[in-house]
């Protein structure tokens, strides 16, 4: 297991900035596991958001992946022409749209969270288990950080 680090780097200033680059080189290298290609990180949240939420208006789905309509519009029609995602009428609101992700989406999503948990898992069997439970207390913070 790595040595314990000094004081100074467990300061919450200094902390941060190695935990962010830590995150965001993590995140980065999980990222380029995915089912298709073809698929951008942008259409990919899409389909994930549908998966875990349900039917959405598109302006729910700019809303949520922080984004303009216009471009959510885009992704959407892009995901349709994929056949990952249908447009039906909203139930109570006929001028609006409701996005739905298709059964070829849902298996997109499988496949892509199943390559990523698998590339994970196999550099986690790489450490001993001292750091893996490091890690798995570190997951718990992190929830606790992000407030989830």
């Amino acid at each position: 297991m790595p040595s314990t680090p000094p004081a100074s780097a467990c300061r919450p200033g200094s902390l941060a900035g190695d935990l962010r680059v830590a995150i965001t080189h993590t995140v980065r290298r999980v990222r380029l596991e995915r089912s298709d290609d073809r698929l951008t990180d942008g259409q990919y949240s899409v389909l994930a958001a549908l998966a875990n939420n349900g039917p959405m208006t598109p302006t729910a789905l700019a809303e949520h992946e922080h984004v303009q309509p216009p471009p959510m519009t885009r992704t959407v029609n892009a995901l349709a022409e994929a056949g990952l995602v249908c447009r039906g009428q909203h139930p109570t609101d006929g001028r609006q749209v409701l996005v739905s992700i298709t059964d070829a989406g849902m298996a997109e999503v499988r496949e892509t969270r199943r390559r990523r948990d698998e590339w994970l898992a196999a550099r986690l069997a790489e450490l001993d288990p001292a750091e893996r439970e490091v890690l798995a207390q570190a997951a718990v913070l992190l929830r606790k950080v992000v407030g989830r």
